[in-house]
């Protein structure tokens, strides 16, 4: 049997990265049905057509969630659409394992990878480095455990629950959509099973070009877990509390000592204006639009 699968990847200003993965996704040992790309102005995309040949390009509003809705828009009459980021370079039989899960057990609406290795609390790793990576890390199992939710550079989604459900990525979660993932996630899950594939496996590089501002990024860790706890959409409270004590303190403890890529002073200052816009009424995700 046979799924037909989509590749999306929304990228914004990192052309030259996009192209990396690109090539990593050529390498499939099952190749994609069909790749689209959504950016939102061509230089986004440029050359990518060149290092893929039939790569789809679209084009939306800025905006991970907008981007995403784009891409599930034009994959219709497809089975499964595989999200990657511009960044995520997947291990040569990734698709080959959504696959084969998917078809084994037709309950799994949402899948993703194991993360091998995680670039996005550093300065970033190269292409050549992840390829390092996953070279002396292969699949070493062929297990499907349940998670609470996908990792959004990576996740497999089942097409027609979302299309018979009418669901979407929530585009009031603006730019970097921080949790955007946790919240489908969370309201795909009675639909079905959400599992990590061990089979899957990728390395997401963090690459620092691109990210958002310190203090959007800040004001985004508070705003946005509670937004979502609000909705009641399968997002406990108690959870956007610990998410957000963990960012806030670890925001605290290294101000003063930053990493040389983080910007630790930005994304205080943006936790701090997040909870004085809590005790006002004035926060919501979109607030970060005006910072």
């Amino acid at each position: 049997m046979h799924l037909k699968i989509t590749v999306g990847i929304p990228s914004i200003g990192r052309a030259s990265i996009l192209r990396e993965t690109l090539q990593q996704i050529g390498g499939q040992t099952r190749r994609p049905d069909e790749v689209v790309i959504c950016g939102t102005k061509p230089a986004d995309v440029a050359g990518c057509e060149a290092v893929l040949p039939g790569t789809r390009i679209l084009f939306s509003t800025p905006g991970l969630p907008c981007q995403r809705n784009a891409i599930l828009s034009a994959a219709k009459g497809t089975d499964v659409v595989v999200f990657f980021d511009d960044d995520f370079i997947p291990h040569p039989g990734y698709l080959a394992a959504i696959e084969r899960h998917m078809l084994r057990n037709p309950r799994i609406v949402l899948a993703t990878g194991r993360v091998v290795a995680d670039g996005i609390g550093s300065a970033g790793l190269s292409a050549a480095e992840a390829g390092r990576i996953l070279a002396a890390d292969p699949p070493a199992d062929d297990e499907a455990s349940p998670v609470f939710s996908a990792y959004g550079c990576n996740m497999a989604v089942r097409l027609r629950p979302i299309e018979e459900a009418n669901l979407r990525f929530d585009e009031r979660l603006p730019l970097y959509a921080w949790q955007e993932d946790v919240d489908m996630s969370r309201r795909l899950a009675p639909l079905g099973e959400i599992v990590k594939i061990a089979a899957a496996t990728g390395v997401h590089r963090g690459v620092t070009s691109g990210r958002v501002r310190g203090v959007r990024l800040g004001y985004s860790q508070v705003a946005n877990p509670l937004y979502l706890s609000r909705k009641r959409e399968g997002y406990p409270f108690r959870r956007a509390v610990a998410h957000i004590a963990r960012n806030l303190t670890m925001n605290i403890l290294r101000a003063t000592w930053p990493e040389p890529h983080i910007d630790r002073r930005g994304r205080l200052r943006g936790n701090l204006l997040a909870f004085q816009d809590l005790l006002t009424n004035r926060m919501f995700p979109g607030r970060i639009l005006d910072l």
